[in-house]
């Protein structure tokens, strides 16, 4: 039976808004002691990693699914991918034995830097051996039109386990679905297209018929969209804020959670308040160092919130919105660097900002594919924030894949036109991962800015007698 799927305004937008140098891919590098995977030899069982991911991959869907398209309305859509070979997606490096810290950071900058082929499901996982200390690495990459930043850790969720065990699953069968005929695809575009009038005369009857529930609802969204564009206005120029290449730096940073937490306790608001304060202090003397005034600088940030409901857990989909929050560089008082940060969130959960631009998306449903093409371009072009901080949490006790525990993870977020530099986080196990990742010559000093992150929260840790 013929097979597809189609995909919502917002995933479509992530691939109208990729380009030579902006690859919307995620990122997410894993580090693992090897434990029982390794081999007499020195290396990895990449085999018994790979039969493993055979046995796990028919819980992601999307990840045997390749693009098709719709033609005339060029509208993208979701079929199985007939040709679909696990051994293209997932990858075997070695790094030069002993692989250290440096060479794991330039290889994953390296295949970060490499556009996913839309010809195939769009997803690879590198599994890198040879670093130091008995470790491996896995570097996971993921286009954001299948998975925001919490669905994209869907695959790394199959595969690991709370507790150590090495059992690997038999396969289950799969034959891909035959993908609809081009004029089959367009008769459906067609008879969509059509059909917008009589869905939004639905939902108008609906907000009519209930305006305690629907109308409500709506509302609300219309107040948030109100809020949302009030905040979008020309961020401040900086030297983070250029053309970028399609090269890439990545570097990371470790801050342990019950100093973050206890940070909190004493000065306020969350743990995500206080990685943000640590992110503008590090701001402030990176930027500083680099001889920008920062005086009376403020930065504006997207700080990405997810909307995705209990029903909707395990959908390989976008259901992400986000704040857009000032962040005070100008300030030299970390209790008042935390305190404006508190007060910012505190602001936008009030006035679910979030809601804003979903109902923007909601409304782009309705419209003509090439016009939601348009206005994705025309927004990229607005630039309303300098940078994007976004945190993806995780448990806080230990996960296993086939026995080797994991130790670390540190997330990347792709780079936009203009945007020389992302900013992730992971918390797990009693540590907050920071992901930086950049664009090579817009900041090549990347280790500085991760250095001055650190400093950052050194201020605040200090300020609240933390250390």
């Amino acid at each position: 039976m013929e097979f597809y799927e189609r995909i919502s305004v917002q995933d479509r937008s992530f691939l109208h808004f990729e380009d030579a140098t902006t690859h919307m891919h995620l990122g997410g590098l894993l580090i693992f002691e090897a434990g029982p995977l390794s081999t007499p030899e020195g290396g990895i069982d990449i085999a018994r990693i790979r039969a493993h991911i055979a046995g796990r991959l028919h819980r992601v869907p999307r990840y045997r699914q390749r693009l098709g398209w719709i033609p005339v309305f060029n509208q993208a859509v979701w079929v199985d991918d007939d040709h679909f070979h696990l051994g293209y997606h997932v990858r075997h490096a070695a790094l030069p034995r002993p692989g250290d810290d440096a060479h794991l950071k330039a290889l994953t900058a390296r295949i970060m830097s490499q556009q996913l082929d839309r010809g195939k499901p769009l997803w690879e996982l590198w599994i890198v051996e040879g670093l130091a200390h008995g470790r491996f690495a896995l570097l996971m990459k993921t286009h954001h039109a299948i998975a925001d930043g919490i669905s994209a850790f869907d695959l790394f969720t199959a595969l690991v386990s709370p507790t150590p065990d090495e059992t690997v699953a038999e396969p289950e069968p799969w034959t891909p679905r035959p993908a609809p005929t081009g004029a089959r695809l367009l008769a459906d575009g067609l008879a969509h297209q059509a059909a917008t009038p009589i869905t939004m005369a639905q939902r108008l009857f609906a907000i009519a018929g209930d305006p305690a529930g629907v109308g409500a609802s709506t509302r609300a969204g219309m107040r948030a969209l109100l809020d949302l564009a009030g905040a979008v206005t020309p961020p401040p120029p900086t030297p983070l804020n250029r053309p970028i290449s399609a090269h890439r730096r990545f570097e990371w940073l470790t801050l342990d959670l019950d100093e973050v937490r206890a940070v909190k306790a004493k000065l306020g608001g969350t743990v995500n308040d206080v990685a943000l304060a640590s992110v503008s202090g590090g701001l402030h003397h990176f930027l500083k160092g680099r001889g920008v005034d920062v005086r009376t600088l403020v930065m504006r940030i997207v700080v990405p919130v997810s909307v995705r409901t209990e029903d909707e857990r395990g959908q390989a989909s976008n259901r992400a919105s986000g704040w857009l929050i000032d962040l005070p560089i100008h300030e030299t008082d970390p209790r008042r660097r935390q305190a404006h940060v508190s007060a910012e969130t505190r602001k936008r959960k009030e006035t679910r900002q979030e809601l804003g631009p979903e109902v923007l998306g909601r409304a782009a449903e309705y419209v003509v594919p090439g016009v939601v093409g348009l206005g994705v371009r025309l927004l990229s072009r607005l630039h309303p924030y300098n940078l994007i901080v976004t945190n993806v949490p995780g448990p806080q006790f230990p996960l296993y894949l086939l026995g080797a525990r994991l130790l670390t993870g540190f997330p990347q977020v792709p780079l936009f036109e203009n945007q020389g530099l992302g900013i992730a986080l992971f918390s797990y196990c009693g540590s907050l991962g920071f992901g930086f990742n950049a664009d090579r010559d817009v900041v090549p000093d990347l280790d500085d800015f991760a250095a001055a992150v650190a400093k950052g929260f050194d201020e605040l840790a200090r300020a609240a007698h933390v250390r």
